[in-house]
């Protein structure tokens, strides 16, 4: 089963990695910038063929993948190099690869949503128990949850992020009551020990459903959206502030693992049309990422190439090719390293698992 899960992966990845690049590549061409070379994989070429002025090519690591323009590193007397485009060009070149990422999120939200058999609302449908703790400190059948502890809620798994950050089981919620706003100050619910000895909160209440038609799958998918984008922006930052550590980041390796266990669902008897939603959501969740990631202002990501560009448009005139070259080498080789950290953790997380 684990070739399977490799390959999966690889499909998953190659997607996301060919979106990225032909947004860069369209864009280019589109602006008239000579592309040297489209590559998908990286290292050896095991498939290369030349159309046009562009070598096409695939390498044989099938992780990440890069278009090379002329003028891009160095400065170009082509009259078709990158360097000699239009401030404003460039930057739409440079960020089309993560807007192709966020792009491919939003389709693949929408095919989702639409072969669901029905989409989950906020409103709360239904108790287990007439006595349930949440029911006794405030909320009622009805209620359409819109804040917990602050949060803006767009769609339920804002609902379960909060809850998943819980510390003492007991949140402010803020309702819509009868047409009317309401502040519940303290919503408090029974607490849980999972077999991995963590704890938890019981959730004893449902939601309503609603019917997949054209109008709620769009609404659906843009609120699941934005909601699944703040909370890769809430993660950075609860990354940055240290709520996070090292251990808790994954790289390819440990992404193979949880498509595995994705896939694995069939095997444990979860039919195969839910595995497939499953699997389609997680591709949701890494290609929002890899767009929100490149467009952060990192070396050797889109978003310092970016940043770059917008220093050049304010104080009209470029950084020396030189000196932006040396900032992304010391950056690439400073994720790489990273990288690198994060595999050997996930490979030693396999071996514990």
């Amino acid at each position: 089963m684990v070739i399977v899960y490799i390959i999966v992966a690889v499909i998953v990845f190659g997607l996301i990695i060919m979106i990225h690049e032909a947004g860069h590549f369209t864009v280019a061409k589109l602006c008239g910038v000579r592309v040297n070379e489209f590559s998908i994989g990286m290292g050896p070429k095991i498939v290369k063929k030349r159309i046009g002025d562009t070598d096409y090519c695939i390498g044989a690591v099938p992780l990440g993948g890069y278009v090379s323009m002329e003028g891009e590193d160095e400065n170009s007397s082509d009259p078709r190099a990158f360097n000699r485009k239009p401030v404003w060009q460039r930057l739409l070149i440079v960020c089309a690869g993560a807007f192709m990422n966020l792009v491919l999120g939003f389709v693949i939200l929408l095919i989702a949503t639409s072969f669901s058999d029905g989409i989950t609302s906020t409103k709360v449908a239904k108790f287990y128990e007439e006595t349930a703790p949440s029911h006794m400190s405030g909320l009622e059948v009805g209620d359409e949850i819109i804040r917990v502890n602050g949060l803006r809620v767009f769609c339920d798994t804002d609902i379960s992020y909060q809850f998943q950050l819980d510390e003492d089981r007991t949140f402010e919620m803020e309702v819509i009551r009868d047409g009317k706003k309401i502040i519940l100050p303290a919503v408090k619910f029974d607490g849980t020990t999972y077999e991995d000895g963590t704890q938890g909160l019981v959730i004893d209440f449902m939601v309503q459903g609603e019917k997949v038609t054209p109008l709620s799958v769009l609404s659906y998918s843009s609120r699941k959206f934005v909601s699944v984008a703040r909370m890769i922006w809430l993660t950075l930052f609860d990354l940055l502030r240290g709520r996070y550590g090292i251990n808790d980041l994954s790289g390819p390796v440990g992404i193979v693992g949880a498509i595995g266990d994705v896939v694995g669902e069939t095997a444990k008897g979860v039919a195969f049309g839910d595995m497939l939603l499953d699997l389609l959501n997680f591709t949701v969740f890494i290609t929002i990422n890899v767009g929100i990631f490149n467009l952060l202002p990192i070396p050797a990501l889109d978003g310092a190439r970016a940043f770059f560009l917008i220093i050049e448009l304010i104080r009209r005139k470029p950084m020396k090719p030189e000196h932006e070259g040396a900032v992304h080498f010391i950056g690439f080789m400073l994720l790489m390293g990273l990288m690198a950290v994060v595999t050997v953790l996930d490979i030693l997380k396999l071996f514990r698992g």
